[in-house]
């Protein structure tokens, strides 16, 4: 290999031979910025220059890779292809398509941290592969940069997933229903199942976010319900609220209460206490996973009338007059 083949990296990228990785990685990213080809159209000489701190970036930002380069100088290559620095010619690799479609990209900077990951900005390396002129691949380390026409990497520690709240009703939620919603600049149609509660997640296959190389995330909806004015949970099950008269309360009755489905009729038994819960069986919310039901528990209020007709009146004060037992008797002697 002839000594003018070899390129400074360190002068390439303006750090100094002690540069850190940090320091190599805000070098790198700041000319990356201002060399970028989608920031200098028809700019050969930007484009070539890009080309060229992204090979620097390659290099000095692999530990092992970096070392072999500071030790064995112009010989680095062959070092790094596991030979003699002095003799041998090694395989050659390179990151190698800079076609990036730029408009995938939220902004500049979301464009940067995907080629950073691809560049040996994971904790894995990454593997490249390029033409090195007409008809000639090439792997390992070395060798020109003569056609960056395609790129393909592996992505280390780079999630392209996204996540979105969705709201939904308690009907839309347990009945099931289709959403539109818009994805960027995309709309598209999502089928949320019948069963879905609060915490609940639906994966949208495909529908991430996008890199530059051809590969796309998925989108998960986690599904947030609106508060409802009846129902509410307890785990799995639906639990609701059912205010019932003093007189349903001791003597029994037989009383409607909403479901999901519509409204079933009750037995309430008597001398049932405020609070005291019934268990509809199969009533509660859908459970995905087994098609089944959960269980709808409704809990007794004893609620008093506010207001009082003349007859009405005169029963409770026979009845408080005739009454044989004292609610109170256990509290008799209670003292400090």
């Amino acid at each position: 290999m002839a000594a003018t083949d070899f390129k400074d990296y360190y002068a390439i990228l303006g750090v100094d031979k002690t540069a850190s990785s940090d320091e190599i990685k805000r070098a790198f990213r700041r000319l990356a910025r201002k060399y970028h080809p989608d920031m200098n159209p028809g700019d050969r000489q930007a484009e070539a220059k890009f080309k060229e701190v992204s090979e620097a970036y390659e290099v000095l930002s692999d530990p092992e890779t970096r070392r072999k380069y500071d030790q064995y100088g112009q010989y680095w290559k062959q070092a790094a292809n596991g030979g003699s620095p002095w003799g041998g010619r090694g395989a050659s690799s390179a990151p190698n398509g800079f076609d990036f479609d730029f408009s995938q990209y939220a902004d500049f900077d979301e464009f940067i941290e995907s080629l950073l990951g691809g560049m040996g900005g994971g904790r894995t390396r990454s593997r490249w592969s390029y033409q090195s002129g007409p008809g000639r691949a090439s792997s390992g380390f070395g060798g020109g940069f003569d056609d960056f026409s395609r790129y393909s990497s592996r992505q280390p520690g780079m999630s392209l997933d996204r996540e979105a709240t969705l709201s939904l009703s308690f009907s839309e939620a347990f009945h099931g229903v289709q959403k539109r919603l818009n994805i960027g600049s995309e709309v598209i149609s999502v089928r949320i199942p019948p069963g879905a509660k609060s915490g609940s997640r639906v994966r949208v296959k495909g529908k991430g976010k996008k890199d530059g190389f051809g590969r796309q995330g998925d989108l998960y909806l986690n599904i947030e319900l609106q508060p409802h004015g009846f129902f509410c949970f307890d785990g799995d099950n639906l639990v609701c609220q059912v205010p019932i008269s003093p007189e349903e309360a001791v003597l029994g009755a037989k009383i409607d209460v909403p479901t999901p489905d519509g409204s079933v009729t009750v037995s309430v038994p008597p001398g049932i206490r405020s609070g005291q819960m019934l268990r509809l069986r199969g009533k509660g919310w859908r459970l995905p996973k087994t098609g089944g039901r959960s269980d709808q528990l409704v809990k007794v209020e004893i609620v008093p009338p506010k207001s009082l007709s003349a007859t009405e009146r005169e029963c409770y004060e026979k009845l408080r007059e005739q009454r044989s037992s004292n609610p109170r008797q256990d509290l008799q002697g209670i003292a400090l």
